[in-house]
């Protein structure tokens, strides 16, 4: 009988981002540990700051995922859960959730406040999304 990780030999994981690279368009989750480097790596990014228990932060999810597909390429997408890093929600000073912060080139370029449908959203983004 094969083990445990026979079973598990052909199956592919998403890894936990130790490079904190986007796999198949997917947002990254960031950590204190990546995320300077995932917005120093990247020309254009969003990062999306959120918490589990935030209801608002839920709606936006598939948008932001949806986004980052369509967008690969162009922009990278992450996501920080704020009550697992909340020195770098201090940093950007962060009051409200889901709150998304474009960056370019390293630096805050513009912020997006609360949850909205995925056309007001795209508008606010847009100028910076190319």
């Amino acid at each position: 009988m094969p083990d445990q990780k026979d079973q598990t030999r052909g199956h592919v994981e998403k890894p936990v981002n130790k490079t904190a690279e986007a796999v198949d368009g997917a947002p990254v989750h960031l950590s204190e540990a990546d995320f300077d480097e995932f917005i120093s790596n990247h020309r254009v990014c969003v990062v999306d700051f959120w918490a589990e228990w935030c209801a608002p932060c839920r709606f936006l999810e598939p948008i932001v995922e949806e986004l980052a597909r369509e967008y690969a390429g162009k922009a990278a997408f992450g996501k920080l859960n704020v009550d697992d890093n909340p020195r770098i929600a201090e940093r950007y000073e962060i009051m409200s959730i889901p709150t998304l912060l474009v960056f370019k080139d390293g630096q805050p370029v513009h912020t997006v406040v609360g949850a909205m449908p995925k056309g007001a959203l795209i508008e606010q983004l847009k100028p910076f999304l190319g």
